[in-house]
């Protein structure tokens, strides 16, 4: 064990329930988050494509640009939000710094003005990025030191998912009041910058008030560079991070591409936000569902299981068209279902290596991991557009206007251009989420693993006490 760290145990506090009150609260900010960075990454590059007059490389390299930038400021926020006096609340401060930057990036990005090129595009993705890093790795941190309990933290992460995802849909109900044409996304963007920008304010306000915020951490003298050791030391971390990447990418990709491919590929652009919609509300609903399975059968297996269940719904994708449409919308159903298992289990899954870290390396930092974690998911949707747009445009795709049954592909793109978006949007997601199954399997942190940790944690805990008690002086 480290001779320049302390070793802090879980207190009967963090073991205990968490109020409804407590929790609610806590989850309530994923509303406006998910709300503003859902329109982020899938209406902002198709929107910035057909009213800009920005090419899909120049949409692309921008967005990649910014989004690399988190692999700079994830790290450093997550240790300065570890290292922040608890008087001011480790994780709330940031939050509450967050707050003002996120509202006015949103507002800048989701109205632009009629000039708007390409550095407006860049400036503030950046600024809306460096606010969701404030506010998202200090709170990710949060939900693992409300509680340690093995179950209780898959009800923590399943509460925020909730109030995630109902920002999510109420952004794609708004987005599908729109007439369904892609360059006809200026005034709902409008509503949800009003929305998000809204129950930011309120919910923070809140959370800050109301959510206690007063766990001690543990950390080396070199945060970072213990932290990159961690990265390259095998192990249940390392092995966690390099699925959640992979099945992350397998996320991104379609999600990046889907307004495009259900306009240029299936052909009916005025269903795009109603199947957002309606992916999202099965996400919400299946929320509880996993939950319970996860309780019964454990966190890891249950998400390979969704995993792998995912792939089999996805198969038809990169083959469907018009006249198969009907296929895909079933497809949107039965992949929102499983989608509501990402959302929940891997967070869960992290917050258990917490006391994993602690016991193995003498360390507390769960700012660190979730930096760490944060990064990851930026860097997968980050790949995904810098990659995919690209390609898309060295195939021959480009943006037009897309018409309902439209009879010849090249109306509105190549025929090469269209199989490309059509391959892009399903066979790459299906090979990513396979290998991040398999990288998954023999994962030790089980819930038996977990309870053996945190009893030996105590113990160690228990005899450090007794040991300093027979050591102070008589008197």
């Amino acid at each position: 064990m480290p001779e320049n760290s302390k070793t802090f145990s879980s207190s009967a506090s963090e073991l205990s329930r968490v109020t409804t009150s407590v929790l609610h609260t806590y989850g309530s900010v994923a509303f406006p988050l998910a709300a503003a960075f859902i329109a982020l990454q899938v209406i902002i590059p198709t929107f910035y494509a057909e009213t800009t007059g920005l090419s899909l490389t120049t949409i692309g390299l921008v967005l990649l640009a910014a989004r690399l930038w988190d692999l700079f400021t994830d790290p450093i926020v997550g240790t300065l939000s570890d290292r922040t006096p608890a008087r001011f609340g480790k994780r709330k401060a940031w939050m509450v710094m967050a707050t003002p930057i996120i509202m006015l990036a949103t507002w800048q990005l989701f109205v632009p003005p009629a000039d708007a090129d390409w550095t407006h595009l860049l400036v503030w993705t950046f600024l809306i990025y460096v606010g969701g890093t404030m506010a998202i790795v200090p709170m990710n941190a949060w939900s693992a030191e409300l509680s340690s309990d093995y179950d209780e933290r898959s009800r923590i992460s399943g509460t925020r998912a909730g109030y995630g995802l109902l920002g999510t849909i109420v952004a794609l109900l708004l987005t599908a009041l729109a007439s369904g044409e892609t360059n006809e996304l200026q005034q709902p963007l409008r509503w949800i910058a009003l929305m998000a920008i809204a129950t930011l304010a309120i919910t923070a306000t809140l959370t800050a008030l109301r959510v206690p915020d007063r766990s001690p951490t543990a950390l080396p003298d070199n945060t970072l560079k213990a932290a990159l050791k961690l990265l390259r030391t095998p192990g249940p971390f390392r092995q966690l991070l390099v699925s959640f990447l992979f099945n992350s990418v397998g996320n991104a990709i379609p999600a990046t591409l889907f307004l495009l491919y259900v306009a240029y590929v299936l052909q009916v652009p005025e269903m795009a936000g109603k199947l957002l919609f309606m992916y999202f509300l099965c996400a919400a609903i299946s929320v509880p569902f996993w939950i319970k399975l996860a309780k019964y059968f454990g966190k890891h297996q249950t998400w390979i299981f969704a995993i792998l269940l995912t792939c089999v719904f996805f198969c038809a994708a990169p083959f469907l068209s018009y006249e198969t449409r009907t296929v895909f919308y079933a497809i949107v159903l039965f992949t929102g279902i499983t989608a509501g298992a990402d959302l929940v289990l891997p967070v869960a899954i992290k917050a258990d290596l917490i006391e994993w870290d602690e016991y193995s390396n003498g360390y507390k930092r769960p700012g660190v991991f979730f930096a760490i974690w944060g990064t990851t998911t930026k860097l997968a949707f980050g790949l995904a557009i810098g990659i995919a747009f690209p390609l898309l445009e060295f195939a021959g795709f480009s943006t037009g206007t897309a018409k309902t049954g439209s009879a010849n592909a090249e109306e509105v793109s190549t025929a090469s251009g269209i199989i490309a978006l059509a391959f892009l949007y399903g066979g790459p997601s299906i090979f990513f989420k396979i290998l991040a199954s398999w990288l998954m399997r023999g994962y030790p942190i089980t819930r038996t693993e977990h309870e053996r940790i945190r009893n030996a944690l105590q113990e160690r805990k228990t005899t450090t006490e007794s040991t300093q008690e027979r050591e102070q002086p008589a008197g």
